[in-house]
């Protein structure tokens, strides 16, 4: 009954092919513990291992790609464009708070929100082909 997050991205996206971490962590909010990181892995194999993890257990899975940048030029646009995302995703945040706020004032009725799809275990990759996987990711990082 746990979650995953992870991108959407559209089948031919080039981040499809980046090694992929995992960082599971608490589902609830009022549990501290420090996460655990795993991988790298390749995308479908970090997926299914994320998902049969937490199908049974009350942890949140977040499933990234790992950008493998080579200068600190790079890092830093990548951090610049990080911040901005988070910045337009915080306005959005508020005036959809705004908005709520109004809809209240006004006695409309309260949406039900959908609270996700129930993650189910799928059979995770066995130890050898994680093995395979993170030689095609070494040779796709020694490559580039």
């Amino acid at each position: 009954m746990g979650a995953i997050v992870t991108l959407e991205l559209p089948d031919d996206s080039p981040v499809l092919a980046l090694p992929w971490i995992i960082t599971f962590g608490p589902l609830d909010e009022d549990e501290d513990w420090e996460p655990v990181v795993c991988g790298p892995y390749e995308r479908a194999h970090a997926l299914s291992l994320a998902e049969t993890v937490v199908a049974d257990e009350e942890l949140m899975a977040v499933v990234e790609p790992v950008l493998p940048h080579t200068s600190v030029e790079q890092i830093q646009a990548e951090i610049a464009s990080a911040q901005l995302l988070a910045q337009e995703a915080e306005d959005e945040a508020v005036e959809d708070e705004e908005i709520e706020a109004f809809l209240d004032d006004h006695d409309h009725e309260e949406d039900e929100y959908d609270e996700g799809e129930e993650v189910e275990a799928t059979a995770p990759p066995t130890p050898e082909e994680i093995r395979a996987g993170f030689a095609r990711i070494a040779a796709k990082l020694t490559s580039a």
